[in-house]
């Protein structure tokens, strides 16, 4: 083995040729570089219209026109002059940069490496100016308003950098990729693509005018305000235009949309179905202040957001938009400003967390008997709309008919053996009692607060023969006692002899449901149900399971994490790294339910740590959590344990294959989980159910032809 070795040679200043050279080594990476930096000018510039051509992948030639406001003379001579720039002009400029570029050196960079000539004109110049960049020189020349920057011969001055270059078609999918990028932030702007003299990609945006754009002389404060204005005012129709045609319509058929705000965070944009999922992180785009980046934090927030929805290793797809105040943003992180910082990383892993995980929670049946129903019949949408979507039924024969008495005996002991009593006190007066229980693995419920049952009935397809008799006389009947007594078929939360009254028949009551009424039982193992758009196939396992798993969880939401003091302390060796974040994080892994202390220079002692968790490694869970608390100031490592505790739990306690279920039990099955949140997928990411429309029945069978 041989170690390299240098002589010395003395210090000297670079040459600004070479300077420039070594620049553009981390700036101009390939043809995609350069383009997603004359990209960022022109946009700086204020253009609503840009035109791309590239030869060769735009490894020969690149041209770049705008419309936008164009250079006098006297910038156009300077431009391409390192860290020569019109954005910035103190610290404060650059610690709150709302412009795409802002480092200057692209045109210099660009310059030192390709043959860069540059046409601009303004508004108030008589005619346009060229400059050659090798030499220097300037010289008039034709053009309307903006600005047309031409890049020849990319690397001809660094063969050693050429020869790196991957093939044409690879270099041209990775220009394209620019430019859908710059065109999912910008979608008030028009983009075309062209190679070879033949257009490939064409973005329409409708016209802004110039008193909307805005005018990048104003401080900071107002520049944010008026962009986000501006983003507004495109944001409803022509933003979702725009990702449809950057991202095609399949997209936009299995997305949901994304709006939430959070301590000053606003995220927004579409987040794809968990069905939707894929191998790849390939379509996951997301852009802070109209940029676009790739930054850990916000990955991992919406990784975790599809923790428990997705099947295996399969990625998300999503389209997210940031806004953040710029003075909490830094952005002059990398050369290529495609990473950033945030100086509270927490806070944003929250906000886009949240954003999601609200998004993809309401089940897809759901959303989609919503718009069915209102398009159709808009005044029972209206009169469904009284009432929240956690409306189910609940049938006490039913629960002794699928022999889960023993289920809920034994799930109340292993959740007080794993939280205690007093976590779970918080939940109830009596802690964690038996019809709360019950509640968890029962296949009918009505819960929730019911004005009038007899309109509610209606609203969700009961007919009056379903509503069962209730004691006459009795004004209400707690749900505890209902449970006991059993009355009727069904038992209600609150009810009152007077509130039945007499439910008119239905005529589509199936239709309107959205996963349709019970047919048949197949195999002990699928539920075939009819709705308005054909045949529902449930896998009653998977479904039963996620039901039972969203209620432990939301029972066990609040409560607060019990920790388990360790007799012996778990003592490990720690890189500093892990030293660090364990004196920075000592009050969240506390939260957490762990106490780690340092003990010394170089080891850390687990003292305690959740009574969930007990059973597990110390010092491997906290190497863990201290792990992601170092890398994204947010950890779920606990999180993901305890939730894996009560996916096991949801498995085993949910109904099991083979299992016969009557047509009454197969329906409540189905309202329950139209009325569960993440229904479509069961707790390990595979699909619960599966629509086959009438239209697909037909081309099986060939109707028609």
């Amino acid at each position: 083995m041989r170690i390299p070795t240098t002589a010395y040679r003395p210090i000297q200043a670079l040459p600004d040729t070479l300077i420039s050279q070594i620049a553009a080594g981390e700036v101009v990476e390939r043809p995609a570089s350069v383009v997603r930096e004359l990209l960022d000018n022109a946009l700086d510039a204020g253009a609503s219209q840009l035109q791309l051509r590239l030869l060769a992948g735009g490894i020969r030639h690149i041209v770049i026109e705008d419309d936008g406001r164009g250079m006098p003379a006297e910038d156009l001579a300077l431009s391409i002059h390192r860290h020569a720039t019109s954005k910035i002009r103190s610290l404060d400029d650059l610690e709150s940069v709302m412009t795409m570029g802002f480092r200057g050196e692209a045109l210099a960079a660009i310059g030192s490496v390709s043959e860069l000539r540059i046409t601009s004109r303004t508004a108030d110049s008589a005619n346009a100016m060229m400059l050659d960049a090798s030499s220097g020189e300037m010289e008039p020349a034709a053009r309307s308003v903006g600005t047309t920057v031409e890049v020849k011969e990319l690397f001809f001055s660094t063969p050693a950098r050429r020869k790196f270059l991957k093939s044409e078609t690879t270099e041209l999918g990775h220009c394209i990729e620019a430019v859908r990028r710059h065109a999912l932030a910008r979608p008030d702007v028009d983009f075309a693509v062209w190679h070879g003299g033949k257009l490939q990609y064409q973005w329409r945006g409708p016209e802004l005018s110039r008193a909307q754009e805005p005018d990048h002389g104003v401080d900071a404060a107002g520049f944010f305000e008026g962009l986000t204005e501006t983003f507004k005012e495109v944001e409803r129709a022509q933003w979702d235009r725009r990702i449809a045609d950057v991202m095609g319509a399949e997209f936009m058929e299995y997305s949901v949309p994304v709006d939430h705000q959070e301590a000053g965070v606003h995220v927004y944009g579409r987040a794809g179905m968990p069905t939707h999922s894929r191998n790849r992180a390939d379509q996951q785009y997301c852009f802070v202040n109209g940029r676009y980046v790739r930054e850990k934090t916000i990955a991992h927030a919406a990784r975790s957001a599809y923790e428990d929805v997705l099947h295996g290793h399969r990625q998300p797809v999503y389209v997210l938009y940031v806004e953040i105040d710029p003075h909490q943003v830094d952005v002059n992180v990398h050369p290529t400003k495609i990473e950033v910082r945030f100086r509270d990383g927490r806070l944003v892993h929250s906000a886009v967390r949240h954003a999601l995980e609200k998004a993809i929670a309401p089940s897809r049946a759901t959303t989609a008997s919503a718009a069915d129903v209102q398009a159709n019949n808009p005044s029972a949408a209206a009169q469904e709309s009284k009432y929240p979507s956690g409306y189910a039924w609940q049938s006490s024969a039913s629960q002794q008919g699928l022999g889960f008495a023993s289920d809920i005996e034994k799930t109340r002991q292993t959740l007080h053996a794993l939280w205690g009593e007093n976590a779970i006190a918080a939940k109830g007066a009596d802690g964690l009692g038996r019809p709360e229980v019950e509640g968890l693995y029962a296949l009918n419920e009505f819960s929730g607060p019911v004005a009038n049952v007899q309109e509610s009935a209606v609203s969700w397809g009961y007919e009056a023969t379903h509503v069962g008799a209730v004691v006459e006389g009795s004004a209400h009947v707690p749900q505890t006692q209902a449970w006991e007594a059993g009355l009727g078929e069904y038992a209600y939360g609150s009810t009152s002899a007077q509130e039945i009254g007499h439910v008119g028949q239905s005529a589509n009551t199936a239709q309107e449901w959205p996963l349709g009424k019970a047919l048949a039982q197949l195999h002990g193992v699928y539920i075939l149900a009819q709705n308005r758009q054909g045949l529902v196939v449930v896998d009653m396992h998977a479904a039963h399971e996620r039901i039972v798993y969203e209620r432990l969880k939301t029972l066990l939401h609040d409560a607060d994490i019990p920790s388990q003091p360790l007799l012996i302390p778990a003592t490990f060796v720690a890189t500093p790294v892990e030293m660090a974040t364990a004196e920075k994080h000592a009050q969240t892994l506390v939260q957490l339910g762990l106490e780690v202390t340092v003990l010394t220079a170089e080891k850390l002692a687990v003292r305690s740590v959740p009574s969930e968790l007990r059973m597990a490694d110390p010092a491997e869970l906290a190497r863990s959590v201290l792990a992601e608390l170092a890398q994204h100031e947010h950890s779920t490592v606990l999180q993901r344990a305890r939730d894996e505790v009560l996916a096991t739990m949801a498995c085993h306690g949910s109904v099991r294959a083979n299992r016969q279920l009557t047509l009454e039990e197969m329906n409540a099955l189905l309202r329950q989980m139209e009325a569960t949140e993440r229904s479509d997928q069961c707790n390990h990411g595979r699909p619960t159910w599966r629509q086959l429309s009438m239209s697909v029945l037909d081309q099986l069978f060939l109707r028609g032809r």
